[in-house]
């Protein structure tokens, strides 16, 4: 006989299943949120925070290309401590030395301390990227990396639904300094919080972390030299469409404010339609991509990259705006299905490194779209967002040639499968 408590499990377990929820990944997305939470209350409004302390546009400029170029240096690291540490000590020690970063800027309420400080506070979001990808690789079934890596950023994204508008809030109540000194506070509380999470990590592959790994297995040209074609195209056409997003990126918050009148709770509300609609498009696209072949999401991800800057740049009021924003959030609509695809193309025994490698590379190169970002910025708005526009162009149209074979060997499937349904 059936207990009552038997049809709630088995609505849990198919819960899990449809989301790939595993223990490992659960502990990580609560540990994502919290620490996610911590860190919007004021990230995004850095730009405007050092420009209140007297930094320069350069300066502003400086600060988002060193923000892209830590990310690129700390990500291959970041999955080679994963790979030979484990993923509970590097969760544990990324989340220490961010912790370090947030006290860092609450003392020195300049702008070199926010420019000293990112080398630390960006630890957890820049170490830990490839060491997430790896751990889904790890614990998920390769049929489902879209759906678990789609999970990660809905629940990654949640908090940069509330968090901003919480944080303006603050910065139109107490100042923009003032206010984004009280974030810091309740950002490094939160962070502090999830050690109680990350120490329950257990390791999927202990196994493997035993054993000595052969000298060869942290070499970062090994690691290069295990890309296959496709992942060199897609890490080609995704270099172009970052530099569409990094070069208007630091300005992006600026020109709200300063050109369409945007108060600081209304670029928090931008902030939230944005993640709202990268949120429930995640998802269903995941779900899809894992069913079918994840190339047209990715596709549709570097359009929406590149219409973004064009609507900005006629935005003039909160309504256009709000349009803006809506398009930019449905930049996420294939971005599962990049990932995955990454984690496809890297080599199971050496994935966080091979991971890590890629990121290094692509943000290495992206970091000087920040200067080139700055430097069309001081001659106007239009030159910056119509720039970064050609960029996405470019890199769109290079994946489309290069994803051809794959669109005609799908289209030559279908036709196969039509007409064994027709003998049938």
């Amino acid at each position: 006989m059936e207990t009552p408590t038997e049809p709630n499990t088995n609505r849990g377990k198919q819960f899990a299943d449809f989301f790939a929820l595993k223990r490992n990944l659960v502990i990580t997305l609560i540990a994502i949120f919290i620490i996610g939470t911590g860190e919007e209350l004021w990230m995004r409004f850095v730009p405007k925070y050092l420009q209140t302390l007297g930094a320069s546009v350069f300066l502003i400029g400086l600060y988002d290309a060193l923000r892209t170029l830590i990310s690129a240096i700390y990500a291959y690291p970041g999955g080679l401590w994963a790979d030979r540490w484990g993923h509970r000590r590097a969760f544990i020690t990324f989340n220490l030395v961010s912790i370090a970063g947030y006290a860092l800027v609450l003392l020195i309420p300049h702008w070199a301390g926010v420019i000293a400080g990112m080398f630390l506070f960006l630890c957890w979001s820049c170490f830990s990227l490839p060491a997430t990808f790896s751990l889904v690789g790890a614990t998920v079934a390769a049929d489902r990396y879209s759906m678990g890596i789609g999970v990660q950023m809905v629940i990654k994204r949640v908090p940069i639904m509330i968090a901003p508008v919480i944080g303006g809030i603050l910065i139109d109540r107490f100042g923009i300094v003032p206010g984004v000194r009280i974030a810091l506070i309740i950002s490094i509380v939160l962070s502090a919080v999830t050690f109680i999470a990350l120490r329950e990590l257990h390791e999927e592959r202990k196994e493997a972390a035993e054993i000595a790994p052969a000298p060869e297995r942290w070499s970062f040209l090994h690691s290069l030299r295990g890309f296959d074609t496709s992942m060199w195209w897609l890490l080609f056409s995704d270099i172009l469409v970052r530099f569409c997003e990094r070069i208007p990126f630091a300005w992006v918050v600026i020109f709200a404010m300063d050109y369409a009148g945007a108060t600081g709770k209304e670029v928090g509300l931008l902030t939230t339609i944005e993640v709202l609609v990268a949120t429930l498009c995640i998802i269903p696209s995941s779900y899809f991509a894992d069913k079918h072949r994840r190339e047209p999401f990715v596709v549709a991800t570097f359009v929406m990259f590149t219409l973004f800057p064009v609507v900005l740049l006629f935005s003039r009021s909160f309504p256009a705006l709000m349009i803006a924003f809506f398009i930019r959030g449905l930049k996420e609509f294939g971005d599962t299905s990049r990932k995955a695809l990454i984690v496809i193309y890297s080599d199971p025994e050496r994935r966080g490194q091979m991971i890590g490698a890629y990121y290094l590379v692509r943000d290495l190169i992206v970091s000087s779209g920040a200067v080139v970002g700055a430097y069309l910025w001081v001659r106007s708005p239009a030159a910056n967002f119509l720039g970064a526009a050609a960029f996405g162009l470019a890199g769109t149209f290079i994946y489309l040639r290069a994803t051809r074979h794959e669109r005609r060997k799908a289209r030559e499937n279908i036709k196969l499968d039509i007409s064994r349904m027709r003998l049938k």
